[in-house]
């Protein structure tokens, strides 16, 4: 008897060898790693699917009154689909933000070594922003949209501080490594680190408050916050 495939489609539940197939030490040594692509290909377009269908019911409803079998059947798929790529709604959000989050730490762990530590961290952030403008237009519609839910949520916007202060974390660490400190007993990677990423969420919170969704706009308003913050606030502390 069949038994459905958590990526979708059949496999079969008996190990009988079917007439004329090769045994499977014998079986092509590719087809395997091809049907893994495969399932795996699948497997994303459904998550995204399911982001998408999530965004467009988000910002037409609200967050609060959309529920998680409503995401569901806008792809056609059961609860129990949904519960396999999120554990609760919440993570559609956070989820594809992460993502975001690693490509950042990604971008700074490239920045050349000779740079100073904010500007890494800038270079790093207008990097990512960059990426996400001049990529996907799927990818920069949903980084719009992410932005646009989360505003208008303020429990989303709880959640998003503490995102911010575990994504800080890592930054400081990594801050730490390329600095050579401790940061165990130096405190300088994590003042750095809240100095500029509350440069970033007071430049991202104008862009809201504008309704300036684009990457581009953002990334562009951040340039300003974050020269103002260089070079202005000096005689300030």
């Amino acid at each position: 008897m069949a038994a459905a495939d958590p990526a979708g489609g059949d496999v079969t539940g008996s190990s009988t060898q079917r007439p004329g197939t090769p045994p499977p030490e014998t079986a092509a040594p590719h087809s395997a790693p091809a049907h893994a692509g495969l399932r795996e290909r699948k497997k994303q377009r459904t998550r995204m699917a399911l982001i998408d269908a999530a965004l467009d019911l988000f910002l037409a409803q609200g967050y609060e009154e959309t529920t998680i079998d409503e995401i569901a059947a806008a792809v056609q798929v059961s609860q129990r689909t949904f519960f396999r790529y999120f554990a609760a709604k919440e993570d559609v959000i956070f989820g594809y933000v992460t993502e975001y989050d690693r490509l950042l730490v990604e971008e700074l762990a490239a920045r050349p070594a000779r740079e100073r530590p904010f500007t890494a961290l800038f270079e790093a952030l207008r990097g990512l922003l960059r990426a996400i403008a001049e990529g996907d237009p799927a990818d920069a519609a949903r980084f719009r949209r992410v932005l646009r839910v989360v505003e208008a949520t303020p429990a989303l916007a709880a959640a998003q501080m503490a995102r911010f202060t575990a994504t800080e974390e890592t930054l400081a660490a990594a801050i730490a490594r390329r600095q050579g400190v401790d940061p165990a007993r130096d405190i300088r990677p994590r003042l750095l680190v809240a100095f500029f990423t509350g440069a970033t969420r007071v430049a991202f919170g104008q862009c809201a408050r504008q309704e300036l969704w684009d990457p581009a706009a953002v990334a562009a308003r951040v340039d300003e916050i974050v020269a103002v913050a260089h070079d202005d606030l000096r005689g300030w502390i």
